[in-house]
């Protein structure tokens, strides 16, 4: 009996409620389904395919929400390997264990395989082609449209998880980090993993303290 993944019945690690997995057979299809447009619209690589996978994962079928998405994206990213395909296969072993991976892996990757296969061929001749630089042309502003709406998104939440100050001093440590002293991005994220569990930590620590001294006042010290 293969090993499957908890059902995702219990709050998420923000207090979140996560939807349970559809058991049936239908949710092997709507992973296939979501999978694979990715597969076929993600035009660009791994950056382009991660607002597809979020609208599909968290927009329209509601497998997650968008924290759980934020920190999958992290691990994800800090980790070697397409991260297109390492998202999908989680998302697949979140739902429907080993088998959903293996589903949800090879309808992402099967419409470039076929694709670079069939293509081969003439992939001189496109190379060239004014037609293809037109297209290439016009499909970039779109996936810059999609990647800075989700980058607002997100840096939206980050502001009001961590206040506008030190949100925003976040936002000018990663860009010094990895634009202008080009430290590797998964260095950058386990730091950033690191400081967020001392922060909420503290966080914790001090609202305890607080709540114990109103808590003093309230009974006159006894």
């Amino acid at each position: 009996m293969s090993a499957q993944p908890p059902v995702a019945t219990q709050p998420s690690a923000h207090g979140l409620p996560i939807p349970p997995a559809d058991p049936g057979a239908k949710a092997y299809s709507q992973l296939g389904w979501a999978m694979l447009k990715t597969g076929i619209l993600g035009y660009g690589g791994g950056p382009s395919v991660i607002p597809l996978i979020r609208y599909e994962a968290v927009t329209r079928y509601h497998w997650i929400n968008d924290d759980d998405f934020a920190e999958i994206l992290a691990i994800a990213n800090a980790l070697p390997g397409p991260i297109a395909t390492k998202m999908a296969a989680y998302l697949g072993y979140r739902l429907k264990g080993w088998l959903g991976a293996t589903v949800a892996v090879l309808a992402h990757i099967l419409p470039s395989a076929i694709a670079m296969i069939a293509l081969l061929s003439v992939v001189q001749v496109l190379q060239g082609s004014a037609v293809v630089q037109g297209m290439i042309a016009a499909v970039i502003p779109v996936i810059a449209v999609m990647l800075g709406v989700m980058a607002y998104e997100f840096a939206n939440r980050a502001v009001k998880g961590l206040g506008k100050y030190l949100g925003f001093t976040m936002f000018a440590i990663a860009f010094l980090l990895l634009q202008l002293l080009n430290v590797q991005d998964a260095i950058v994220i386990v730091l950033f993993l690191a400081y967020g569990a001392i922060h909420f930590k503290l966080l914790g620590r001090l609202r305890q303290r607080q709540a114990d001294k109103r808590k003093m006042k309230e009974t006159g010290g006894e």
